[in-house]
């Protein structure tokens, strides 16, 4: 299935405006109001496309697209949509905000009691989790950046207090969730000889390798990490003096939540009291890979551009920035840490031991790794050996090859989903866990940004045909249309995936925003340019060069009326060979092309002028 970013995102936006509108008011659902991860998903299903992509926006009624209104007409039409947005973004706001003034990131009913005798807690429901905290950066940028735009239009617009209320209220919520993400990264430290530390040893080592060079070599590649944890993290962790100590391991990123006994960050906003946190300090690839994934928006050229961040914030976002380098490293050298053996390729993960995990930690690691490369120079050397661990993924997880009914593990992935349990909920309450069920999505969106990085043309066609054989899983699996048409056109209809399965009576917000966020990345893509290939430019010049001098000689001819057919059209090919030059170094195949049409001109004037002297 050939991904079509536009026409899909517009399929989604239509599914959206069906299920989530009603009577021109919007309608958050049965779960409306009880997890900020859900109605989080909701909203960036409309404000993420609408602030990255300028053909979506919708801050402005007289750029809007006529495709893109007609899909959301149901929100009141043009002129109106700029205040019906802004009235749903406050109504986000005031009901995840506590009475005393705090924003809240709540899990709710995303939480899952890993005892079947006990529901979670009231308490436990109210935890706030990375994922809220997450999206919440990414929402709430979105959210500046729409008021940003609106700012000096015409009626359509909010009122100056309406608008400043909300910018208010999401300015508050935006640094709220960049201090409870400092919050939440954790570095553990551990003695190679205990249990974990012998897992590690032998993940990395690849049992090619003994414990004790395995030991060596990693305190000597960490050990500028090791240093920079030491002297610079000082906001929002407490870092153990056990990290000097030779004989210890360590691994860092972020947990599910606020590290138990995390200390409060300081900050000049008013965002309430802070919260104690319960999580085990123990990181977590998939949320190190959630929280990586907002933190980037936070140094978007949009951001920047526009100014988002406050001094406070901008505070903040350099204290996560240095977070996501380390994580990034951290975890970049663990997945590659032997040059010819990547522990990241010996699917399924070893530090993991449930057979889904495993595979859904492979690839959250492979995603992290993907973060890395966007940052480093070596990128082409890799690339290939990431897409051989992405192909192998999609098959393992039956993406791209047909479910079975014996397949229990790849259908885990997709139905029900994996349950991470969140260590130190139990403090609470029953233990909790946390279901994933986003791995075609994760793994079409790691794809396409995989596409940006590579510089190999045959390495961008494996990845576009994996991208696209992805997408057509995942279109396969939207809910049908039903008699009462809930949720038709978004996700999940896991009978794709699984005949025997039930479809929800709604919707899942999660795995419909993760494929959004793949349909914006592919997107993006398509908005770069294409691949340069060297020997496609010279070939370009040298039929530009033969173009060129044989429209020389054409011209060498006995003289013509300027204003003659003959004249006019070796003015066009002229001007067909500027365009050619002027593109051959970035658009190669089409200066060819225009080339050869003039070569094709060119040799049809001759042979007309030999055919009159008589020559055939």
């Amino acid at each position: 299935m050939q991904i079509n970013p536009r026409q899909q995102l517009l399929a989604i936006w239509s599914g959206i405006a069906r299920h989530s509108v009603a009577d021109g008011t919007w309608n958050w659902g049965p779960h409306g109001g009880r997890s900020s991860v859900e109605d989080a998903e909701r909203l960036l299903c409309l404000m993420y496309p609408a602030t990255e992509i300028p053909a979506f926006q919708l801050s402005d009624p007289d750029l809007l697209q006529k495709d893109v209104e007609n899909v959301l007409k149901g929100l009141g039409g043009r002129l109106a949509l700029p205040e019906v947005l802004c009235g749903i973004l406050r109504e986000f706001t005031k009901a995840h905000t506590t009475g005393d003034e705090r924003p809240s990131f709540s899990g709710g009913s995303y939480f899952h009691s890993l005892d079947p005798a006990h529901e979670p807690t009231g308490e436990q429901r109210t935890l706030g989790v990375v994922d809220s905290y997450s999206m919440s950066i990414t929402l709430c940028l979105a959210t500046l950046g729409f008021l940003k735009d609106l700012t000096g239009q015409g009626p359509w617009g909010p009122t100056a207090l309406s608008a400043a209320e909300l910018r208010e209220a999401t300015q508050a919520r935006l640094t709220a969730a960049m201090v409870s993400l400092l919050r939440s990264f954790t570095v553990n430290v551990f003695d190679a000889e205990s249990e974990r530390g012998r897992q590690l040893c032998g993940l990395l080592g690849q049992g090619k390798v003994p414990d004790r060079i395995v030991l060596d070599e990693f305190q000597r590649r960490f050990g500028s990490l090791r240093a920079t944890i030491r002297d610079h993290f000082d906001l929002g962790i407490d870092v153990v003096d056990s990290l000097e100590r030779r004989d210890q391991l360590f691994e860092c990123g972020w947990t599910w939540g606020i590290v138990r006994d995390a200390p409060p960050v300081p900050t000049d906003e008013n965002i309430g009291p802070q919260p104690e946190g319960c999580a085990a300090g123990v990181p977590s690839p998939y949320f190190t890979v959630v929280a990586l994934d907002g933190i980037v928006d936070l140094f978007s050229d949009r951001t920047l551009k526009l100014g988002l961040l406050n001094p406070d914030q901008q505070r903040l976002a350099e204290a996560l920035r240095l977070r996501r380098e380390v994580a990034q490293q951290y975890w970049s050298g663990i997945a590659r840490f032997l040059p010819a053996d990547w522990p990241l390729a010996d699917i399924p993960w070893r530090l993991a031991d449930d057979g889904p995990v495993a595979e859904y930690h492979t690839l959250s690691v492979t995603s992290i790794l993907v973060h890395g490369l966007a940052r480093e120079r070596t990128a082409d050397d890799d690339v290939p050996r990431v897409v051989d661990v992405l192909r192998r993924l999609a098959e393992r997880g039956r993406v791209t090859s047909r479910m079975t009914r014996d397949a229990h593990t790849a259908l885990r992935l997709h139905t029900p989903g994996i349950a991470l349990p969140l260590e130190g909920s139990e403090l609470l309450g029953p233990p909790l866990s946390w279901t994933v069920n986003d791995f075609s999505a994760q793994l079409l969106k790691r794809t396409v940004q995989l596409c940006v990085l590579g510089r190999s043309l045959p390495a961008r066609e494996q990845l576009l045909r994996l991208a696209e054989e992805t997408m057509e899983h995942l279109w396969r699996r939207r809910r049908p249309d039903g008699p009462d048409g809930t949720g038709a056109g978004l996700w999940d209809d896991v009978r794709a995936a699984d005949p025997d399965a039930t479809v929800s009576p709604e919707p899942s917000w999660g795995l419909t925003e993760r494929v959004v966020e793949a349909m914006v990345a592919a997107g993006l893509l398509l908005a770069r340019q294409p691949i340069r290939s060297v020997d496609l430019v010279e070939l370009a010049r040298d039929l530009i060069s033969e173009a060129g001098h044989l429209l020389g000689v054409e011209r060498q001819g006995p003289s013509i009326r300027a204003d003659s057919a003959q004249a006019l059209e070796l003015a066009g090919i002229e001007a067909g060979l500027r365009r050619a030059g002027r593109i051959a170094e970035e658009k190669p195949g089409t200066a060819a092309a225009l080339a050869m049409q003039a070569l094709a001109d060119l040799d049809s004037l001759a042979r007309a002028r030999q055919s009159a002297l008589g020559g055939g």
